[in-house]
């Protein structure tokens, strides 16, 4: 283990639990709260690293939940992994399950709209709080600057896919020019 014994595993198992049933729009909605935790409070990895696992999950095919795999991989290896992705997944799993039902059941009421559109906000805000934190990790020289540049505008007016921009990235770092 990374970190150190089963402690670790443990607060892993803690922390990912409890942040599992807040995390209205997924994963990236609780990174802010990730990272506080992992980086500041425990000091189990650094801003850069943080950024680096998480740039890592979104290369790779699947869900977003796999960030909190790597994290826990970082932080107490495989136990860790398992630990942190089942803690994550798990609470909010059975919550979404209960509320599915009560969902179905309440479909006729006049509660489902409004909550649907009270949520979504505080969903958004949640992302853009982890948009923030992960640009606080990232390197801030002007290569890397003018590549975010260049890569928010391609994003934002092409269709390119968004794993050549990644790839583009990769080859400008390896090079020397972010």
């Amino acid at each position: 283990m990374t970190a150190g014994g089963s402690h670790v595993v443990i607060e892993l198992a803690v922390r990912f639990a409890a942040l599992s049933l807040v995390a209205i729009g997924g994963i990236s909605a609780i990174l802010p709260e990730i990272h506080r935790v992992v980086v500041d409070v425990q000091g189990w990895m650094t801003s850069g690293e943080f950024a680096d696992l998480f740039a890592l999950a979104q290369l790779a095919p699947g869900p977003n939940a796999m960030f909190v795999s790597l994290v826990g991989w970082k932080v107490a290896g495989l136990a860790g992994a398992i630990v942190a992705t089942a803690a994550a997944c798990g609470p909010s799993s059975v919550l979404c399950y209960w509320v599915a039902r009560w969902a179905e059941r309440a479909r006729t009421t006049r509660i489902l709209p409004v909550l649907r559109r009270a949520l979504a906000p505080i969903a958004i805000g949640f992302i853009l709080a982890s948009g923030y934190t992960l640009a606080q990790g990232a390197d801030r020289s002007p290569g890397a600057l003018a590549l975010t540049a260049v890569a928010a505008v391609a994003l934002a007016f092409t269709r390119v896919n968004p794993v050549w921009i990644l790839v583009a990235a990769a080859v400008a770092g390896a090079m020397g020019l972010a």
